[in-house]
């Protein structure tokens, strides 16, 4: 007989009580033809039913969902309380002009001196290109948009050259980025740039419509079935402020992965250390970042797939609230995890980039009622007195679960510097159930990215995904209507235990990953890879942000002892994404002097 496991409400949960459970993963690393003939096993119907069910039950997926009462309704997207005003903000017009809104972030960051700006650091200081640097050497005639673009193109083609190749655009038209770069240079002649992002070169991930590129989800068919005729909302946004539309980036096939694998076109590499991943599943947008050859880039985020390229690259990488933009004209446009969101070398040049995006859908803005939206003002001493007063809660057995104390021990010293130099006060919480999070979250986005793409599979093009996507594929087809809806309860009780620790604290504060940049085996370029204790790692303090829609943001704190990246992660209530800047953004300034420059980097204003 089967024991079933009765909870109690969540409000009559005994936090006391909670105690912290390491998750363990119980699942095999595979590669090369092994992973080949499992993959060939495993879709078997008789063999495949019997593995995946064995370790469903090792990693107790199914004492966690079928085998426990749950007494929530579920809540089948997030579903947000009416939230507090943020202080020391400016309030965007979220129906207005891109440009407007652009222009209106623009306001809020510190007053730029191009006298300070004008050469780079020694490289113990080393730091990045910001947007405005592109646009004061567009303004001042030293520099052109199409000279920038000269400088690029064949950047962009070595990469995808190379043996084996690690491309970081996956589709890319050089004459298409000259007459965007002669357009805006033509503009600038005529003393009539569009916006501080006129000039400026992004790169899109291939999972997000940017016409006349098809969104191919870096899978190599999906282009067949599903043509691209305009721009998705966000890049038209983008278009529209002057932006230089680079290419489609690389990805994690189809979003299914955290490392950044890609048989079909090549692994990007990280440019911090070229023979390790960038993280997924925004693997090129983050590379291509924090290679320096794009002040910004648009990636998509159902599990971390912004902020974990972003922390393993030493990038800047936003999640906002779910239904904060406008997901039409993506890929993954129909779940409830999803946004679209910028990646950057700079908080500023996030800041910029989630201006000129953000706006809710229709049907969103009549189910989930935002809070308009809102950006900290960083030019006064206002925002000092905005940043002290905010709350940071931290649940620390969760905070020190990581590979490597390098890793907590680099966040907690900033966090101990920052609650010094601006007075932040940090808090103790306990988050509870969240090995039952992580569960409920993959038959979430399981569930969710099995039906958007089980049309093609019944037309046969199953056998064209990538092993590991057939894999994660085999895993999705196990979960059934009683085990999503269960998924769905626990939804409502987790949003709960957070909006009471919100009650305590405005941002919760963890590492951004477990573990830094793993080393790409040379076994897994061909066939690609199976190894969910890496996923797990990359993916431990990710999930509440996309599971419960929650705002959240990456920014990088310093380095291990191999030299590689660590980010920090900042996790805010519903709609609260100016406060989460404020922070990054303080954070960002205490470690500007230890910022490193990349193995793989192009210095391109100094290269013209």
């Amino acid at each position: 007989m089967v024991k079933m496991r009765v909870l109690v409400p969540a409000e009559d949960v005994d936090l006391s009580t909670v105690k912290y459970e390491p998750e363990a993963i119980q699942a095999p690393h595979l590669m090369g033809s092994v992973f080949k003939l499992f993959v060939r096993i495993v879709e078997s119907r008789v063999l495949g039913s019997l593995i995946v069910s064995y370790l469903k039950k090792q990693n107790k997926m199914v004492e966690m969902l079928r085998n426990t009462v749950i007494p929530e309704a579920p809540m089948f997207k997030p579903e947000f309380p009416p939230q507090e005003p943020e202080h020391g903000v400016v309030v965007l017009k979220e129906f207005g002009k891109p440009e407007d809104r652009v222009e209106s972030a623009l306001k809020c960051l510190p007053h730029y001196d191009p006298a300070s700006h004008g050469n780079m650091e020694p490289a113990s200081s080393f730091r990045y290109w910001k947007i405005r640097d592109y646009a004061h050497a567009y303004r001042s005639g030293l520099v052109t948009p199409s000279m920038v673009a000269e400088y690029i193109i064949p950047v962009i083609e070595e990469f995808s050259s190379k043996k084996p190749p690690t491309p970081l655009l996956i589709s890319f038209d050089a004459e298409e980025v000259r007459k965007q770069a002669a357009a805006s240079t033509q503009r600038f002649e005529e003393g009539k740039p569009l916006s501080i992002l006129d000039g400026i070169f992004m790169a899109i991930k291939d999972d997000i419509d940017c016409f006349p590129h098809p969104s191919k989800g870096a899978s190599t068919w999906m282009h067949e079935f599903r043509s691209v005729n305009k721009d998705s909302v966000s890049v038209s946004k983008l278009r529209s402020c002057g932006v230089i539309l680079l290419g489609k980036a690389n990805m994690h096939e189809f979003g299914m992965g955290t490392t950044g694998n890609n048989p079909n076109y090549g692994t990007t590499r990280n440019p911090h250390a070229p023979e390790r991943y960038t993280g997924g599943s925004s693997s090129g947008p983050a590379a291509i970042v924090a290679s320096g050859l794009c002040s910004a880039a648009l990636g998509t985020d159902g599990g971390g797939s912004i902020r974990i390229p972003s922390s393993l690259c030493g990038v800047v990488g936003l999640k906002s609230t779910y239904g904060r933009t406008d997901m039409k004209g993506s890929l993954c446009g129909k779940g409830t995890v999803e946004i679209v969101g910028p990646i950057a070398t700079t908080v500023e040049d996030v800041m910029l980039v989630y201006a000129a995006i953000l706006g809710s859908s229709p049907a969103d803005r009549i189910s989930l009622k935002p809070s308009e939206p809102c950006l900290p003002i960083l030019s006064s001493n206002d925002s000092l007195n905005a940043l002290g007063s905010l709350r940071l809660g931290k649940y620390t057995a969760w905070f020190n679960d990581v590979n490597s104390t390098d890793i907590s021990d680099k966040c907690e010293d900033i966090l101990d510097l920052l609650s010094k130099t601006h007075g932040c006060e940090m808090m103790e919480i306990v988050i509870p159930e969240l090995n039952e999070m992580r569960t409920a979250h993959l038959v979430s986005i399981g569930s969710e990215m099995l039906s958007s793409v089980n049309p093609y599979c019944d037309e046969g093009k199953g056998v064209r995904f990538n092993y590991d996507t057939r894999t994660s594929m085999a895993l999705f087809r196990s979960f059934t209507a009683t085990d999503y809806v269960a998924a769905q309860c626990f939804r409502r009780r987790l949003m709960y235990h957070h909006m009471e620790i919100f009650k305590k604290v405005d941002v919760i504060v963890t590492p951004t990953t477990g573990m830094t940049a793993p080393i790409i085996p040379p076994s897994a370029l061909q066939l690609g890879e199976t190894d969910m204790q890496v996923t797990g790692d990359l993916m431990r303090f990710i999930i509440a942000a996309n599971y419960l829609g929650l705002p959240a943001i990456s920014v990088p704190v310093g380095y291990d002892k191999q030299g590689l990246p660590i980010g920090l992660q900042l996790i805010g209530r519903p709609w609260g994404e100016a406060s989460l800047l404020r922070v990054a953004f303080a954070i960002e300034e205490l470690c500007a002097k230890s910022r490193k420059k990349p193995a793989t980097f192009y210095d391109v204003l100094k290269a013209i």
